[in-house]
């Protein structure tokens, strides 16, 4: 099984080479991973051909922020599954998409766990977030799993469609929520870490961004799930971040 791997990249220079090192050490063989750049201005696109490595290819043109990356990224792939790699994060090890392909062999949706480091030199682990097993009502309680770590097979890409561009900050909770809740794909949980994320991007910065996103992913849920006004989830997600917080031992 052929695993593509899109890593969406804007003026990440300082960390882009971490990410693409990652990929490159995958003991995996079936892989590519398509590096979609919004027209960088510094270093990004040079450490990316500094690596010479012919399973990575390069779109760079200008284009209207992550998320339409990352659909770009659903048109171009070429594996028989997909996934993302923020160009600021990386594989915890050289087993991930190994694993991923194994759990794909007999489901359409994997997922696993992930870390939420300070940088990756140090690895010092700030939150952990365990994605535990996926039930039909998960996302009204709270529920979500680590979008690095969400990988899906070609079927799911094409039957779902393309992120919503409308939720500026968490179209991948819309995309994840519409996937698994609205469908009967087979989805198989993976209960390790699969990905170190770096914090500092547009979903870990303060508790206004945490709010913005709450708003936003209610307004998936009220849209796909006939949520109320306000439901259990919208207080039960701050409640997840808090236990993250306290399980990584701050």
């Amino acid at each position: 099984m052929k695993i593509s791997v899109v890593t969406a990249s804007y003026n990440s220079q300082a960390t882009i080479g971490f990410t693409i090192q990652s990929f490159l050490e995958q003991d995996h063989p079936e892989k590519e991973m398509l590096v979609i750049d919004g027209a960088s201005g510094d270093a990004t696109l040079k450490i990316v051909e500094s690596f010479g490595s012919d399973a990575i290819r390069v779109f760079s043109e200008k284009d209207k922020g992550v998320y339409d990356a990352m659909n770009k990224g659903f048109h171009l792939f070429e594996g028989d599954a997909v996934g993302f790699l923020n160009s600021d994060d990386t594989f915890h090890d050289s087993r991930v998409l190994g694993d991923i392909a194994a759990a794909l062999q007999d489901a359409d949706i994997a997922y696993g766990d992930l870390h939420m480091v300070t940088d990756h030199l140090s690895k010092r682990v700030a939150r952990s977030w365990r994605g535990g097993t996926f039930n039909r009502h998960s996302f009204q309680l709270g529920w979500v799993p680590p979008h690095p770590t969400f990988y899906i097979r070609r079927e799911v890409a094409q039957k779902v469609g393309d992120y919503d561009l409308s939720h500026v900050a968490t179209a991948d909770y819309d995309y994840m929520l519409r996937a698994m809740a609205l469908n009967d794909f087979r989805v198989r949980y993976i209960p390790r870490v699969l990905v170190d994320f770096q914090i500092g991007g547009i979903s870990t910065r303060g508790w206004r961004a945490t709010l913005r996103g709450n708003l936003e992913c209610l307004r998936s849920r009220r849209e796909h799930l006939n949520a109320p006004i306000i439901d259990p989830a919208f207080f039960l997600r701050f409640a997840r971040r808090i236990f993250q917080i306290r399980r990584s031992g701050l």
